[in-house]
């Protein structure tokens, strides 16, 4: 599990007011016991190794060797546990996953090259200044009715950025949205959070329980060490089932337990997904000690769709559409605004 920055900056201070000696501190910072473990522990308790397609073998070789170089320079280099965090970084950055995670007492890795080059899609104030700007907030979801350019037309809208925050209310949301013949939800740039609000924010979509997915665990040392596929299932809300157009927006900012949400609204009758490809982040992530302290996080469970295909590497929305003028217009709102008109007529 994720530490929080003070946890490690208190084991750092209670480790220098130990009574180690310099040789043990050296032992314990060894770029290359460091490296070794970190490759070890990726090798054989990392899910995706055959996914990712590296060879974590040519790896090993590559960063020992750098490892060695370091080292020998520990003495000398007051910047070194600096330099041998980035070491560690930069090998964790080959297998380019948002869940992989480098956690130091002075700084935190994290790869974004599954977003980098992507169009943001989203301009939150255009969305609450044009859009909806007369909202509702109920826990971690804000909710209105769209009103630009609409006539008699009338289409709900929540926006949720981040699981990590509480949608146990969706249900009583949508009841407040009861009179209105669509509604969007906009996960964009939703980086994640709680999986278990993914379900929880789909629930009120599904009017009988609906296996949306498999995932297995990672049992044994070998890359494709893993338990049985099992069944993840949406449990329809128990209060409300909305059986009218939904739309989910997306962009390639939306990431692990978003990208669990869009996978399990694939699934809803009703659903239409509008926008970019997800980013993925198709596993759940666990953490382990390096011998120097540092943590590190990386998957060691694996998600799938319905066709028992993987969802690491993101999902194909129903409409692809960028926004081309992000400052002016939504066109992905835009998009629903058109639907819903002509769903009217």
């Amino acid at each position: 599990m994720k530490r929080s920055f003070l946890i490690y900056l208190l084991i750092y201070l209670i480790a220098l007011s130990s009574c180690q000696s310099k040789n043990e501190i050296e032992s314990t910072f060894s770029a290359v016991a460091n490296i070794e473990a970190l490759w070890q522990t990726i090798d054989t308790k990392y899910c995706f190794v055959e996914e990712k397609d590296v060879d974590w073998d040519a790896i090993h070789e590559e960063y020992i060797t750098k490892a060695r170089l370091l080292e020998s320079e520990m003495s000398d280099n007051k910047n070194y546990q600096e330099l041998l965090f980035d070491l560690c970084a930069s090998m964790l950055d080959s297998l380019k996953d948002g869940h992989v995670n480098l956690y130091s007492w002075f700084d935190v890795s994290a790869y974004s090259g599954w977003y980098d080059n992507a169009p943001t899609n989203f301009n939150s104030s255009l969305v609450f200044s044009k859009y909806v700007p007369s909202y509702r907030m109920s826990g971690g979801l804000y909710y209105g009715r769209l009103s630009y350019e609409l006539t008699t037309d009338t289409i709900g809208y929540i926006y949720y950025s981040s699981f990590s925050n509480s949608c146990a209310n969706i249900g009583g949301v949508l009841s407040k949205l009861s009179d209105c013949k669509a509604v969007i939800i906009d996960v964009r740039s939703n980086g994640g959070g709680d999986l278990t609000n993914a379900y929880t924010l789909a629930a009120p979509f599904f009017e009988h329980e609906t296996v949306v997915g498999y995932w297995q665990h990672k049992n044994g040392p070998g890359h494709n060490d893993f338990s049985d596929l099992e069944e993840l299932k949406v449990t329809p809300n128990q209060y409300v089932h909305w059986m009218r157009p939904v739309y989910v927006l997306t962009n390639r900012r939306c990431y692990s337990a978003t990208n669990a949400f869009v996978n399990c609204m694939t699934n809803a009758e009703h659903a239409t997904i509008i926008g970019d490809k997800t980013g993925g982040g198709g596993g759940m992530p666990l953490s382990y000690e390096l011998p120097c302290g540092w943590m590190v996080r990386f998957s060691s469970v694996k998600m799938f769709n319905v066709n028992k295909e993987s969802i690491e590497q993101g999902i194909q929305p129903d409409i692809r559409i960028d926004i081309t003028n992000p400052s002016q217009r939504d066109d992905m709102i835009d998009k629903v605004i058109l639907f819903t008109k002509r769903q009217a007529k």
